[in-house]
């Protein structure tokens, strides 16, 4: 495993509310970033067919544009009852004719097909968020972070915080939707804690375990 030596780096996104998690999440740790959207770099197709091919072509585009240390996430929601869906298509799930990302339409979409799977009880409606988080760097090594975290799809959707398909999905113990955290509560994480909620949290986590502790 490479250890980040650098506290400089851009965070590979241009997706305003999975920035402003990464930064929360990095901004304690005295890290000083920005966006790739900050810096107007365009953003890559996103070709894979796994977490971990997409995070490492968005993270290697940033860290080659850059000349620094770039982190990436490539997340989303599967559903069981879906097969899997929407999974590495989760945003694409929200892609308008004019290109614009609805997400209330995309929430909509997952509720009509599992409605239409037969998925009417909480037991049937199982799911996962996973984050794949993907450090890289100009000269094109790569280090992978996965979290995942379990839960519920829930109808109709619930609170206004958070983004994406945060409203319909109720984490394993929990009584509230991560649309119904606030930030701290859904992915608040710091080093020293033992446990994170979120799965970009607990991605996070692995990756300040294994590229910056000693």
């Amino acid at each position: 495993m490479r250890k980040l030596d650098t506290k400089t780096i851009v965070v590979a996104s241009h997706n305003a509310g999975k920035i402003r998690e990464i930064q929360d999440l990095i901004g304690p740790l005295g890290f000083a970033a920005k966006s790739a959207a900050d810096l107007n770099f365009i953003e890559p197709d996103e070709t894979g067919t796994t977490f971990e091919e997409n995070a490492a072509i968005k993270a290697l585009a940033s860290a080659r544009a850059s000349g620094l240390p770039a982190l990436s996430d490539d997340s989303g929601l599967v559903v069981d009852a879906l097969g899997g869906d929407p999974g590495v298509y989760t945003a694409n799930w929200a892609e308008t004719a004019d290109g614009t990302r609805d997400f209330a339409m995309a929430m909509q979409k997952v509720e009509t097909a599992l409605e239409k799977a037969g998925a009417t009880s909480p037991e049937s409606r199982t799911a996962r968020f996973v984050s794949v988080l993907c450090l890289a760097w100009p000269d094109g090594h790569t280090e992978l972070f996965r979290g995942e975290v379990e839960g519920t799809v829930v109808w109709p959707p619930r609170g206004t915080q958070g983004f994406g398909y945060d409203p319909v999905f109720q984490p394993e113990g929990y009584e509230t939707t991560f649309g119904e955290m606030s930030a701290e509560q859904k992915h608040g994480w710091k080093p020293g804690d033992r446990q994170a909620l979120s799965h970009r949290a607990r991605a996070f986590k692995v990756f300040v375990e294994t590229c910056l502790e000693a």
